[in-house]
């Protein structure tokens, strides 16, 4: 099973999309921080659909406590600034896959770790949508045998 965390995400129709993903895929969600929304927003619940009643929807109140509660978990940065591609890696269930706030991404702390990681894009160009970014390597994980609960 995948386990995907927002950090401080900002947009509630991606948060909504991501959550819909989550359950089909059978991933854990977890909500890091200050959320630029409320998770009772029109929007929110309007990209989520119906799938939020099967959600599987943590919320954590910094990116310690999560570290605390998951001491031996594995954690991949997505940013913009590694150089590590995301296809490089042999994921496994359990895999937390770790997205920073659409507007600045995720704090240089945890950009520059041994396990952040990137999905290629043309030059020049700033990042993907975020829903977007989480389904790529999601699924990646998933082709790679990371199970769907």
């Amino acid at each position: 099973m995948l386990n995907i965390v927002l950090y401080e995400p900002e947009i509630p129709q991606n948060t909504g999309n991501i959550a819909r993903l989550c359950v089909c895929c059978g991933a854990s969600l977890y909500l890091v921080g200050k959320l630029g929304f409320a998770l009772t927003d029109k929007y929110t619940k309007r990209a989520g659909m119906d799938y939020w009643q099967n959600v599987d929807l943590h919320r954590v109140s910094s990116m310690d406590e999560l570290f605390s509660q998951f001491p031996n978990g594995r954690f991949f940065y997505l940013t913009t600034k590694s150089k590590k591609k995301y296809t490089d890696i042999e994921f496994k269930d359990g895999d937390f896959l770790v997205f920073g706030p659409e507007s600045r991404g995720l704090p240089q702390e945890y950009v520059t770790r041994d396990t952040a990681i990137t999905i290629p894009m043309k030059d020049g160009q700033r990042s993907l949508n975020l829903s977007n970014s989480v389904a790529i390597v999601a699924y990646e994980a998933i082709r790679q045998g990371v199970h769907i609960q």
